[in-house]
């Protein structure tokens, strides 16, 4: 074999190896930037483009990193009376609630909702024991990788599980639409507005906004003259004024306007229902 013939040997067989490297990803990062560079070449799109690093990341992410924590978990005492059941319920508008016995760190069992629905349809009455509905409630330590936490979700038909810490108390909750969010990204429900539309007017008085509607936007509309030197988002200033983050359901009056937190998570505001209760409208 010549030189040349030798030289092109040498540069086909490195050629090639490149070539499998650049195929055969060797860690999630390299095949993290495959997939990237496949959605720049538009092979992918970019909703997939998301919901593929989703699925990858929650491998990496335990219960911990995405559990609602334990202060802001609505729960049930097992002498709740059925008031306070139907009330609650009413409110939070929740599917599943863990019910404690003698304090947060004692959950005795899971009560969906639905299972009382389908007693008081049958009976006739709100008339129900507690005790007789509620639902193995699933203990998972912080540690629980997501991944193995879906499969378990999927296969056991379960939808909630109580994250404990290493002492065994109560350290938060997960659900499987927590998990789900992490591949898919924020999963709307029927409160929900188009994401091109910061504010919505439902009628005369009332308004869907998401909290992340920059406040200079908001002064705009509403003539509100909030400052926005400490704050850029409605969400920031309404979560100031709360003083702590503020769950499902809760309400607070700011000046003219009285907010009703719809949505929210550990870590902020998604959207807020506002009334006005004053002369002060829609300035658009």
């Amino acid at each position: 074999m010549s030189e040349g013939q030798q030289s092109r040997s040498k540069l086909l067989s490195w050629s090639q190896r490149l070539s499998k490297l650049f195929l055969e990803p060797q860690d999630q990062e390299q095949l993290v930037e495959l997939i990237r560079s496949a959605s720049e070449r538009h092979i992918l799109d970019a909703e997939a483009l998301s919901i593929v690093e989703g699925a990858l990341s929650v491998a990496q992410m335990q219960a911990r990193d995405i559990m609602i924590p334990r202060s802001q978990v609505v729960m049930l005492s097992r002498d709740a009376s059925q008031e306070d059941i139907l009330k609650l319920m009413t409110e939070t508008a929740h599917s599943r609630f863990p019910v404690i016995d003698d304090d947060r760190d004692d959950v005795i069992g899971i009560l969906l909702a639905k299972d009382v629905l389908s007693m008081v349809v049958s009976t006739g009455k709100f008339e129900f024991d507690l005790r007789e509905l509620l639902r193995p409630a699933v203990f998972i330590p912080e540690s629980k990788r997501l991944n193995v936490l879906l499969s378990e979700f999927r296969i056991r038909r379960n939808h909630m599980a109580i994250v404990v810490d290493e002492y065994g108390g109560v350290a938060g909750m997960v659900t499987i639409e927590n998990v789900l969010e992490q591949i898919v990204g924020e999963i709307e429900d029927e409160h929900d507005i188009d994401s091109d539309a910061p504010i919505l007017q439902r009628d005369e008085s009332t308004y869907a906004i998401k909290a992340l509607t920059e406040l200079e936007e908001f002064n705009e509309r509403f003539d509100a003259g909030w400052s926005d030197d400490d704050f850029d988002t409605v969400g920031g200033f309404i979560t100031n004024q709360f003083g702590h983050l503020p769950e499902r359901g809760e309400m607070i009056a700011v000046g003219d306007f009285e907010f009703t937190v719809i949505r929210s998570d550990n870590r902020r505001l998604h959207l807020l229902e506002m009334k006005i209760v004053s002369g002060t409208g829609d300035r658009t």
